[in-house]
């Protein structure tokens, strides 16, 4: 008797970012897609309209990124939300990030607080985006430069001092809502990538969050950066 293997998830080679796109527009996954397959390191595994259909591409491909609308019906203008939630906590170690056409303050944070990496408007250029991608890829932050202003107009002002951080966190985490990995930011200190890894944990660690984009969101809200 002929036994048939079972099937295998396929698998890019080595240091490739495998991403899944989520959105409701087919003609804008097959640009998306046309885009990124150019880029030697980046490969688009699969492609999704629906929440329904994210979760079991996801579950059968396990992309690194997902990149994805909040919008994906008539219906409901911000289902993208709650599919983000769902999969980061399904999938607690894939990078998400959020291209959409929305550009409002509370959707920015609330994608945040849904798990979301990084958030992105979709008038973008198209190498500010794969430069977001990558660094979501690396477990940075990404935000363009209006997400970002979003964030911090948003949260500016409020809450209350965290646990004292040291002058040189401060600088850290400055450096890090800007966007920089801990390489760029160890260049622009003159410290060791290692160090600006401890000192990023340090920051966490005192902010009560476990995301770099999370520390940057809390710091806002504390009016630290």
């Amino acid at each position: 008797m002929t036994v048939t293997p079972p099937r295998m998830t396929p698998r890019a080679r080595p240091g490739t970012v495998r991403i899944a796109l989520v959105d409701d527009h087919a003609i804008l996954r097959q640009g998306l897609r046309s885009i990124l397959d150019r880029e030697p390191d980046l490969e688009v595994v699969g492609e999704a309209s629906t929440d329904v259909e994210a979760l079991a591409l996801v579950d059968r491909m396990r992309p690194d990124i997902v990149l994805l609308d909040l919008k994906l019906s008539a219906g409901s203008d911000f289902e993208g939300l709650g599919l983000c939630g769902r999969l980061s906590s399904a999938h607690p170690g894939i990078g998400l990030l959020v291209l959409t056409t929305f550009l409002d303050e509370q959707l920015v944070v609330r994608a945040v607080h849904a798990g979301a990496r990084g958030y992105v408007v979709k008038d973008v250029d198209t190498t500010e985006l794969v430069r977001a991608i990558r660094a979501v890829s690396r477990g940075e932050s990404a935000f363009d430069s209006r997400s970002a202003a979003a964030v911090v107009r948003s949260l500016n002002g409020q809450g209350t001092s965290a646990e004292q951080l040291t002058g040189r966190e401060l600088e850290v985490l400055k450096l890090l809502a800007a966007g920089m990995s801990n390489v760029k930011i160890g260049e622009q200190l003159f410290i060791s990538a290692t160090t600006v890894k401890f000192h990023v944990s340090n920051i966490m660690r005192k902010l009560g969050v476990s995301r770099r984009a999370e520390a940057v969101y809390a710091a806002s809200k504390q009016g630290l950066i």
